[in-house]
């Protein structure tokens, strides 16, 4: 009964003018946001997240996460359209999205989508307001031993089960965490890395770094890559055309995928370092080998299209719930809301909902009126944003390069903080061009103080004595955890080259019929 209390008390401070006003415009901004290739919702929150600061924190963040969640739908629209992904979390989409709108179906296909992540995000919604209050219960007992070793886990999921090179992985973290270290020692109270320079005393502040990684990086790489020059097909979409509502057929099959999609979506989700990519990936792999029909994926199958994007909307959701519960952001894009929490003064945390009920609380109850808001402006409003697909990348990059520098000066109106944005936009123009992870370093900077003021609090406990993680029965599971991530990246490869070796012999044994098959079949299950 507590939780409907307190969703209750959620839903009343939800429910103000001024809210209700950012949470539309942040539903619309996430979906401009998610339409801009290159762009994604990372880069869309760290441009933005200068602009809210003078607003209230409750009204500031449900708008922003609002950002957040829009950036899913938008994205769907030019995976669909123009087979190019809004963000990576849409790259599923396209497998069966763009197949269909070639097909004359692309209508059906958005119309599909959008009620997917409809689905999933209230499915997502529901199971916060039951998993969050039980997380944060837990999460309350945990010691500085715990929240250190949770801070590692998290980040060596992203790292090694997330990221395409774990060395890279870790390397782009340590430089989160050198970074983090700049300003005053909290044990001594020296400074440390300043060089003198008072701008530093407090640190290297999160959002230039963010700005320029997520900003300037994305549209340095973009230009690079040759974006400005591409001439992409478009395939038009109008809401009173005939052919714009899906069939019952339709329907039917996408059923089934949506609530696979957002269960197994939001499980995945609230693994820290899983994200939204990994869990439309692993749907749409779902839906492959349950379907009975597999041969149709590729190709324009509605069920390959639910899936993923049920899942992609339901893992943002479940995001949420290590972000508020633990402080541990799960992605890049939820390493920038946790800056806005410390930019408003908030720590997330297993504390936040007992101290600061009424914002934790409308946050979540604004995921339920959000998904409403997007339901609605996603089919209805369809050829309106389709037409921010083919705005030329060559216009926009400009705008977004002044938006970056402008909000980066805004904040506390320091050049020092905009020549910090612009070497970290160079920094994160290279970490992509070489593989390097620009999410592991952010999240590695928001949790470097949280990592080093553990670490302290728990060598005071014990006197420098390490042993304590292996003492306390909680520290030493997450400890044995820690040890599994650490050999994934040796254990898998390993795993792989035996079961396709299997395979192979197996697949000797047969006719030479079934052989044909099983091997014509074998790229499309890995893919």
């Amino acid at each position: 009964m507590d939780v409907f209390v307190d969703l209750g008390q959620g839903i009343l401070a939800l429910l103000t003018v001024q809210n209700v006003l950012l949470l539309a415009a942040g539903v619309m901004i996430g979906m401009v946001v998610g339409v801009i290739p290159g762009l994604g919702p990372s880069a869309g929150l760290a441009i933005l997240l200068p602009l809210t600061f003078g607003l209230d924190p409750t009204g500031a963040i449900i708008m922003l996460a609002a950002v957040y969640y829009g950036a899913m739908y938008g994205g769907t629209i030019t995976s669909v359209l123009i087979n190019t992904p809004g963000e990576s979390a849409t790259v599923a989409s396209t497998f069966d999205g763009y197949p269909l709108a070639r097909q004359g179906r692309a209508g059906p296909a958005l119309v599909i989508a959008a009620v997917a992540s409809f689905v999933a995000g209230t499915v997502g919604a529901v199971l916060i307001s039951i998993a969050a209050p039980v997380t944060a219960a837990v999460a309350s007992s945990f010691g500085p031993p715990e929240l250190f070793l949770v801070v590692i886990a998290g980040l060596l999921t992203l790292i090694v089960v997330v990221g395409r090179n774990w060395l890279l992985g870790a390397l782009s973290a340590l430089i989160g965490f050198a970074l983090a270290t700049v300003g005053v020692d909290i044990g001594g109270g020296a400074q440390r890395y300043t060089f003198g320079s008072t701008e530093l005393i407090n640190g290297i502040d999160f959002i230039p770094v963010a700005i320029g990684l997520f900003g300037i990086g994305e549209i340095l790489h973009t230009l690079w890559r040759g974006g400005h020059l591409e001439r992409l097909g478009y395939f038009a979409v109008g809401a009173g055309s005939r052919g714009f509502w899906p069939t019952r057929q339709d329907v039917r099959e996408s059923r089934g995928p949506i609530l696979r999609g957002s269960l197994l979506g939001f499980a995945v989700g609230t693994a820290p370092g899983a994200g939204a990519t990994v869990a439309s990936l692993m749907s749409y792999t779902l839906e492959k080998s349950v379907s009975r029909t597999p041969e149709r994926f590729g190709k324009g199958a509605m069920a390959g299209l639910a899936g993923p994007e049920a899942a992609n909307n339901a893992a943002s959701a479940g995001a949420m719930v290590p972000l508020l519960t633990l402080g541990i952001p799960g992605s890049a894009s939820t390493a920038v809301l946790i800056g806005g929490f410390l930019m408003w003064g908030l720590q997330p945390g297993p504390l936040l909902m007992e101290q600061n009920p009424e914002f934790a609380w409308g946050l979540i109850a604004s995921m339920y009126l959000g998904n409403v808001m997007l339901l609605l402006v996603n089919v209805f409003c369809i050829p309106v944003f389709a037409s921010i697909a083919r705005v030329p990348f060559r216009m926009l990059a400009p705008v977004i390069i002044l938006l970056c520098v402008a909000g980066t000066y805004s904040v506390n109106g320091s050049i020092v903080e905009v020549a910090i944005m612009l070497a970290c936009g160079v920094l994160g123009f290279f970490m992509r061009r070489y593989g390097m992870s620009p999410a592991a370093m952010v999240i590695a900077l928001v949790l470097g103080p949280l990592a080093e003021e553990t670490l302290r609090q728990t060598m005071i406990i014990s006197g420098g004595d390490f042993t304590i993680f292996v003492h306390r029965p909680t520290s030493l599971v997450l400890l044995v955890v820690i040890a599994v991530l650490v050999l994934l990246p040796t254990v898998l490869p390993r795993i792989r080259r035996a079961v396709t070796a299997r395979i192979a012999t197996l697949g000797g044994r047969r006719s030479p019929t079934e052989h044909e098959h099983v091997g014509g079949g074998t790229p499309g299950g890995s893919g």
